[in-house]
């Protein structure tokens, strides 16, 4: 491989709480996983690959013209099942790998590439990820929004649920505003190299994972660092609901020209 040469890995699992099959669930006549391998072809990757446990999306991958690699089915998370692929791929420890989440068919591929490029230009780090400003209250506030601080050398120094940094004086006043850009909402799209992988899948969850339920805890854990960019455009939000899928059909049939079907 090149010297900048990564490769993109698309986890895909049949199994969703909130909306069974997902990957399979068809926007714009493709299914979704499709959607998100297509942006992933977008990008600098020297090659693409998703990786599932399930029958029906390796024939609908392979349909597409896809590289498909089967994993086991009991995986922890996907960063176990990343894992697996590297192992499989016979991978060389300072691979890098790009772990592109299978309900995410509006991301761009510039992001794609830029949180590759973040981890080449910090031979030290383990893994990149990236984040973007948090302009609301509401979201500050809100679990489901990770956020994360960074040191002055771009990594992370910790991830959280919880409103951070915190501003003692204008929270204790007025918590309604935010006066400054020192809120970063995470992005979970992570470039990690395949040695780091390997290490990983060893590791039981961290004191402060099983607190935060954030897999990343694990990796400051044991003292590997990890940079954070901030995104150069937009990063559109993913799939997890029937009615963010309803959205992503919206947008992308405009696009594809089918809105008036």
């Amino acid at each position: 491989m090149a010297e900048r040469d990564f490769i993109v890995v698309i986890p895909a699992r049949f199994a969703s709480s909130r909306l069974p099959g997902k990957p399979l669930a068809e926007i714009a006549g493709r299914p979704m996983v499709a959607h998100v391998w297509q942006r992933a072809c977008e990008s600098r990757a020297a090659r693409v690959v998703v990786a599932t446990d399930d029958a029906r999306i390796e024939a609908a991958m392979v349909a597409e013209g896809a590289e498909v690699v089967m994993t086991r089915a009991d995986h922890p998370s996907g960063t176990d099942r990343l894992a697996e692929v590297a192992e499989r791929l016979g991978l060389a420890a300072d691979a890098v790998l790009v772990n592109v989440q299978g309900d995410e068919p509006l991301i761009p591929a510039t992001l794609i590439d830029q949180v590759a490029d973040r981890l080449f230009d910090d031979p030290e780090a383990s893994i990149a990820t990236l984040a973007e400003p948090i302009s609301d209250v509401e979201s500050l506030f809100n679990p489901n929004v990770v956020k994360v601080v960074r040191a002055l050398s771009g990594r992370a120094l910790y991830f959280s649920r919880a409103p951070i940094p915190w501003d003692r004086d204008a929270f204790a006043a007025r918590p309604e505003l935010l006066e400054t850009d020192a809120w970063l909402r995470h992005i979970g799209l992570y470039a990690y190299r395949a040695g780091f992988l390997a290490e990983y899948r060893d590791w039981v969850p961290s004191p402060l994972e099983r607190l935060e339920h954030l897999e990343q805890l694990r990796a400051l854990h044991h003292g590997h660092a990890i940079q954070v960019a901030l995104a150069r455009e937009p990063h559109p939000a993913g799939v997890d609901t029937a009615e963010d899928l309803a959205r992503v059909r919206g947008l992308l049939d405009a696009a594809d020209g089918r809105g008036g079907e």
